[in-house]
């Protein structure tokens, strides 16, 4: 406990190891049952006009979750990093070639974005916090994403991940370590591409962006 008597904030994140943590090289993790508040859309993200709403209702959602837990029972923690599920019709989506990354392939994108809820919280919480972050966006744009969060909850099980150091622009060749490693190990896909930005891209030079790519396998 802090000297004001209030909970010390924690960091899931820090707490998570390998989940929070992957190397330059492709590992394998067990990945448990995890809660998360979660926007779907489709379309190319840079392009969406849903996708920066998306980002922002989950940011405003989580936080004020995050507020409701510690007033009601003096808990903190740190609001985890964005995520996001990506599927595509086309076989090439995450594989091997920036053609899989280039615009017209992108405008078919398939996306959930999440953010991970790290400690329980009660469905008079949820809907406080988003009554909360709706009235706080009202007026702007994206105001109606707010009402298109929703709760996930699933375990991944056995995935294999990797680390990308760099921009978003250049990750297939990542991917293709990633799946390189597969066809080695013989396992196959068994789930959506995760990613898991570790930088926040608002803040952080293109260069210097971390995101963990993860691929569920069995």
């Amino acid at each position: 406990m802090s000297t004001t008597g209030r909970a010390e904030k924690t960091d899931h994140r820090k707490l998570g190891g390998a989940l929070y943590s992957a190397k330059s090289v492709p590992q394998v993790v067990d990945v448990p049952e995890f809660a998360f508040l979660a926007v779907d859309g489709v379309g190319d993200p840079r392009q969406s006009p849903d996708f920066g709403p998306a980002i922002a209702a989950l940011y405003a959602a989580s936080y004020a979750l995050k507020f409701a837990v510690r007033a009601e029972t003096g808990l903190d923690y740190a609001v985890m990093p964005l995520e996001g599920l990506w599927h595509s019709n086309d076989p090439h989506f995450d594989a091997v070639s920036a053609d899989s990354y280039g615009p017209g392939a992108r405008a078919g994108w398939e996306w959930t974005l999440l953010i991970r809820q790290p400690v329980p919280y009660t469905d008079a919480q949820l809907a406080g916090a988003l009554a909360k972050a709706e009235a706080k966006a009202e007026g702007r744009a994206g105001t109606e994403a707010v009402g298109r969060v929703r709760r996930e909850s699933f375990a991944e099980g056995r995935c294999v991940q990797v680390l990308h150091k760099g921009p978003y622009e250049t990750e297939p060749r990542t991917v293709k370590l990633l799946h390189d490693y597969l066809h080695t190990e013989r396992l196959a896909e068994a789930g959506r591409h995760h990613e898991i930005y570790l930088s926040d891209p608002t803040r952080t030079a293109p260069e210097r962006r971390r995101t963990i790519l993860r691929q569920p396998v069995s």
